[in-house]
């Protein structure tokens, strides 16, 4: 059965720092890029940030260059979102997904909630 259990999110005040996790199982973790998307009320969903399959390439929506960094451990099936610098404007709901290149495979996580105020 797969799983993207995401974790990590929470409420924190403008310029703090979060940590996301996305724990992966049910499928070769090591072939798929991994994204994460966040999606605020009212709002399409988006992307934030991606990162190949072996960890090589990483990109990034303009909005967070420079204050988040997507990074993977492929022992561990597990992605994460360093989130620094943190705005009211990054508040939404937090997606991982994983997707196997040249496929229509596609997998989605159950959100994790990011709020940003003081």
């Amino acid at each position: 059965q797969v799983q993207l259990v995401e974790s990590g999110g929470g409420l924190v005040q403008p310029g703090g720092s979060l940590r996301l996790s996305c724990a992966a199982s049910g499928f070769t973790f090591s072939s798929y890029t991994m994204s994460w998307y966040r999606q605020a009320p009212g709002k399409e969903r988006e992307l934030v940030a991606g990162i190949t399959s072996a960890g090589s390439s990483t990109n990034y929506a303009d909005s967070v260059k420079g204050r988040f960094t997507i990074s993977r451990d492929n022992a561990k099936k597990t992605v994460y979102l360093q989130m620094n610098s943190l705005k009211p404007e990054d508040t939404a709901v937090y997606y991982c997904n994983a997707d196997r290149p040249w496929t229509r495979i596609n997998y989605w996580g159950q959100g994790t909630q990011v709020t940003v105020s003081s």
